[in-house]
Order: C-alpha cells, then structure tokens, then sequence
C-alpha cells in the first residue's frame, strides 16, 4: 500500500525517488548517448564509454560501470565518463559516491554541461551536504541559455540549501522518546492517531507474513491511557479492519467518527472495497463500543486520483486531506479540505491557497483540535531537501500564515512526516526508524518548540442521560464562542451510551448547549477567557428533562450588565436557541422568570427582574414568537439557589430561567 507508506520513511524513500525520477532519468539518458566530441582524445577510454553506452542500454549497469571504470583508468580526465558513474550511482541511490564521481568530473571539465552542476547539487542536497550543493548551484545560475525548469529546481536547491545551513547552526530543542512496547511493536506503527482528551491513541501496524495479500496487511491498533500509562494496543477489529489494507485515519476529536484510507480498490475486494481511484477514504461512526460498517465517503470527496491522509476540524465539518495526482513526468500531491453541509454531504473539495500548497509535494496533515493550526510535510517550501514538517495557523480572516518549518533537528536531509500534537499543544508524535527502537518504524513523542505549538485545549466530556430514567440520549450538542455568536464545534452525542466529548480552546468564553426532541435543552457556560492550564477538564453527565408542564431549565448565558436590563451581546446564542426551541415545539408556552442576588435595595431588585424578563420577551417576540406564548414574573431576590453572603453564590443567584407553563 504504498500510497500510505510513501510518506512515513524517514530515509531516502520511495517518494523522494519519484520526486527525482525525472532529474535523473534525464540526466542517464544525456551521458547515456553517443557524444561526437569527448573531452578525451584516448581512444581506448571511448571504446570502454561506449561500450558502456550499450550495456546500459540493454539493461546491463553492472557491465555498464565496469567499462566506466575502465575509461577513466585510461583517462583519469575523463569528465563525460565520470558524470556517467555518478549517473548510474545516483539511479542505485549510492549518492556519497555519486557526489564523489561528479566532483572528480566537474573538476576535470568545468565547461561540458551545465546541467552536471544541477544534478550534482540534488545529490549533494540528498546527503545533507548543504555547502557542497551551493558551490554547484551557485555557478549553475551563471550558465545562459538554461531551461526554465531547470533554473526553477536550482533556486529550490539553492533555497533549500541555505535553509539547510543556517538551521543546522541554530538548532531548535529536540528530544524524541519511544513511546514504549504497549504501542511499538517488532513491526512498523506509522500514522498516529489521538482524541482531543489524549486517553485515545490509534496507530498503523503493518503486520507482515505469507497469510497477508500481498505479504503485508496494514491494520489499527488502539490504546488507552489509565494511570498515566499506555495500555497494550489491540487490534481494532472488525468492521474497519479487514484482509486487505487501511491506513492514515483521522478520529474526531471526541472519538466517535472515524476516516481513514484504504487502497485495494475493485469489485474483487469485496462489496465493501469498490472505490473511485488507487486510494479511497472511509468513514464510520461509533455506536456504544462499537463501530458501524465503514461506508465510503463518496465521489465528492475520492476521484479516480488518490485521496489519503484525512484530517477532521474540531466541529466535525471540515475535512481536511491529502489528493494525489499524477502527469507524464512526476507525482504530486496538496492538501484539500470539504465542507460538511447541512443534507449531510460534503462539498466539492477545494485545494488550500499557494501560501500553504506548493508545486511539490504536501504530505501528511494534521489539524490541531484548537481549530486553527496545521502542521504538515512538504518538500516544496524551504526546508532542509526532502520532506520538511511545517506549521501554520488560520488567521481570523480564513486565510492561512506563511509555513513555519520545524527546524533542525526535527528535520532533517532524510524524509519527516506523519506528526500529530496531542491537546497540550506542545506534545508532538511521529514515526521514526531511528536506533534503539522496537523494530522497523516506532512512535515517538517528544516537546515542541514554543514557536510552532499550537493552543493547549481543554475538554468537556461525559454522558447525556435522561434526568428521570438515566437513559443514554443520542443527543446534539454545540460549542458557541459567545463573543462572535459563532458556533465552534457541533456533533452528536453517541446514541449507544450517550459519551460526548467537546474540545475546548482556552481563551474564550463558551456557551455549551445540549438538545434532544422531547427534551428541554440543556445551557452549560464555560468560562476559559483567564484559564492558563488545562489540567483539570470539565468532567460530568449531562442531564436533558423531558419537557412537561412546571418543568423549569435556566438560561445559562442569558447576560444582563449590572443594574442594567439590556441584553449583553453574548446572551444572543442562547436566546436563539430558545428560539429555536419554540419554533420545533409550536404548542409550547412559557414563563420568563428573572432573578437577582440581594445586594441593593428589594424593590429596585423585583423591578430590575421584571425588566429583564421584559427584554427576553421582547427580543423572543421581535424573532417571531407569538406573545401569547410568552408570559413572565419578576421574583427579584425571593428564590435563592446558593449563598448570597459569597461573590460566587450571588452570582449564581442572578439568572434568567423558563417554565413551561403548557405543552
């Protein structure tokens, strides 16, 4: 399943070799031809290179640097002989001797052909030897006539390669920890995956054996976090796993929707595997513990090109993920995001702007549950050669800020991917194959530099339950920043046990609200503006009341200035979601009941309420609710439900709630 592995070597790899197939392919074929004038007159030499020719020709590489070998025994000046074996070393990746075969030969002959100076810094670029790739690039820019294609490699290379100098002299903190064995294993786990609450960890396992298609079968495996302690990842299991292969998922911050790749495509896999290209992406949903049939997401989002690499938004309507095509010269691949629209389909996918994707390659997202920073591989910004991880973050405009690249050492000349950041915002994981792991590729974690974390969250997680029964609710749930009225996040509660889980980014204020048809809707305000850790989440059961007469339910984020009965702007979200309320229940009417602390004056207190309740009528009425639906009472300081001798009681004391008064 190559389209999954391509992006998670961290040596010179597969992608890196399609990336250069065509520099390479086209510099064999020039030193591969007959050339009328050589830079030798020694007869023998060109014998020994032509015959070289020929045997290349025929497939025969091995005679092929024999001959070469033989020539420049004979001539030791033979420029065109040595540019062949660095050729030939270059198709067999042997790039420390390729780079030694095109010095030798540039040295003999600086002026033969320019664009040996390219492709000696490529291979230069390749093993990190970033002073080695200026010295060829930069006279290479001095040649004229060169093609526009290449002098638009050569200023990458030479971007790259400045890149690569001055990072290595400033590198950034970098201290990578295996994970341990309850996730590792002696195969290669690749493609992390956790919720936003970090006590849910996914990973790719390719396991290997002669009972696998193909030899190999890339399944999930899951861990819990208890005790501060990875439990012993297993098999996900039936329905998402299967025979064939899937990979690089994505699981919704509160882990009950899943999307991930899988690759054999064709009625011969199955009626579960008929997809629309080479890889297509899945989705399926959690239901009590247990997933649903995976369904595939459809031709608005998979084509007949590769779709791969899916990562969900926080509110669960953006998708974002990596499509690949493929033209007569080389592969590349951008990342793309769809809307979830209101029937339930996604929209037609839109490539990001040229600020994040490139004429390369982008490879491997992943949005942060903050909502707003992404980090992703690329080899098309400037970076240390092959795939650089980078960061950046959506301003409040929707548009997105100039990359940031990780720096070294987190990357390297090698190829660097497939990194997901937990909810702190600062603990990063990716797969490496470096020493002292378990074997093959492993998960490792390890801190962030302070420049390109992305905001800490904080969660709100439990079960809506019938107040009454304690029955589970498959319930809707929405996170409003109240500041801007806009909601942030939006999902369902899972319909099997009732488990939610809401992301929660600090700094804000937040209304939470939670509904269900025959249910009061339920208000939670959650106040993150000041938070400066995320220590404590918010953990506790939400209970929804069936709606019935005398039935009361408080209005949260219903606000009023102090002695004052205009409506704050932040009261707006949870007047509309009464609204709403009203106008799914047409036959319900209510009673406005406004309450205040005792501080003040008892008169002033009853006629300050009464007001308040006025201003929600009246705001209720102007949206279209009819006043006769719509009645209130003014109970000043008469109904305590805390202390008024605390700030933190009075506060709760003054509160705008509702009664039905008739179903």
């Amino acid at each position: 399943m190559a389209e999954l592995l391509i992006s998670v070597k961290l040596k010179p790899n597969k992608l890196k070799n399609l990336i250069l197939f065509f520099l390479f392919f086209s510099a064999t074929v020039i030193f591969a031809q007959p050339i009328t004038k050589y830079s030798t007159t020694n007869k023998k030499a060109i014998s020994q290179y032509e015959n070289a020719i020929n045997s290349f020709q025929e497939g025969k590489i091995a005679e092929a640097k024999k001959d070469l070998q033989k020539a420049v025994q004979n001539d030791p000046k033979f420029a065109e002989a040595y540019s062949f074996l660095a050729e030939l070393e270059s198709d067999e990746k042997n790039y420390e001797k390729a780079l030694e075969y095109y010095d030798i030969s540039i040295k003999n002959n600086p002026n033969i052909s320019y664009r040996r100076y390219l492709f000696a810094a490529q291979v230069a670029l390749i093993i990190g030897d970033y002073a080695k790739a200026k010295s060829f690039i930069d006279p290479f820019l001095k040649f004229p006539g060169q093609k526009p294609i290449d002098i638009e490699r050569a200023k990458q290379i030479a971007d790259n390669a400045n890149f690569g100098l001055e990072a290595i002299k400033n590198p950034v903190p970098f201290n990578p920890k295996n994970v341990g064995a309850s996730i590792n294993s002696e195969f290669n786990e690749y493609f992390p995956a956790i919720t936003a609450d970090g006590e849910t960890f996914i990973v790719t396992r390719e396991l290997r054996g002669e009972q696998f298609y193909g030899g190999a079968n890339e399944d999930f495996y899951i861990s819990s976090l208890k005790n501060n302690q990875w439990q012993t990842a297993k098999n996900l299991g039936k329905p998402i796993n299967s025979a064939f292969n899937e990979g690089a998922p994505t699981i919704s911050p509160d882990g009950q929707s899943f999307i991930f790749t899988a690759c054999q495509m064709g009625p011969s896999f199955g009626p579960d595997r008929i997809g629309a290209g080479s890889c297509d992406l899945f989705f399926a949903r959690k239901v009590g513990n247990s997933w649903e049939k995976p369904i595939n997401l459809g031709p608005e989002i998979n084509t007949s090109n590769w779709e791969t690499q899916p990562s969900l938004s926080i509110d669960g309507k953006t998708l974002y993920f990596i499509r690949g095509s493929r033209d007569n010269r080389n592969r590349r691949s951008d990342i793309y995001t769809s809307i979830l629209l209101e029937n339930g389909k996604w929209s037609l996918p839109k490539p990001l702007s040229n600020v994040v994707n490139t004429p390369g390659n982008e490879q491997s997202l992943f949005i942060h549950p903050d909502g707003k920073t992404l980090y992703f591989a690329s080899d098309g910004h400037p970076g240390m050669g092959g795939l650089d991880i980078f960061m950046t973050q959506m301003q409040d405009n929707g548009e997105w800020t100039k990359p940031v690249n990780l720096g070294y050492p987190i990357n390297t000349k090698d190829e660097e991917s497939g990194l997901i950041v937990g909810p702190d915002g600062k603990t990063a994981y990716f797969s490496s194959n470096r020493e002292g792991g378990f074997g093959g590729l492993d998960v490792y974690s390890f801190e962030l530099p302070e420049n390109v974390r992305a905001n800490p969250i904080s969660f709100f997680k439990g079960q809506i339950l019938d107040k009454e029964t304690n029955k589970p609710l498959e319930a809707k749930f929405q996170l409003i920043d109240l500041e801007i009225n806009k909601i942030i996040a939006e999902s369902f509660s899972n319909k099997g046990n009732g488990e939610f889980l809401i992301s929660l980014p600090i700094g804000k204020n937040y209304a939470l609200n939670a509904s269900a048809k025959g249910y009061l809707f339920y208000s939670e305000n959650i106040s993150l503006k000041d938070l400066k850790s995320t220590d404590k989440p918010f953990i506790k059961n939400v209970l929804m009341s069936p709606i019935k007469e005398g039935e009361k339910m408080i209005l949260e984020n219903v606000f009023f200035n102090t002695a004052s009965f205009d409506l704050k702007n932040e009261s707006k979200a949870e007047l509309d979601k009464l609204f709403i309320f009203l106008k799914e229940n047409e036959n319900l009417s209510i009673e406005i009941m406004g309450h205040t602390d005792n501080v003040g004056d008892k008169k002033m207190n009853q006629i300050l309420s009464e007001n308040r309740c006025k201003s929600v009528i009246t705001y209720l009425a102007n949206k279209g609710i009819e006043n006769n639906r719509l009645t209130f009472k003014g109970l000043g300081d008469a109904e305590p439900i805390a202390d008024n001798n605390s700030e933190e009681g009075r506060a709760k004391n003054r509160r705008t709630e509702f009664k039905v008064v008739k179903k």
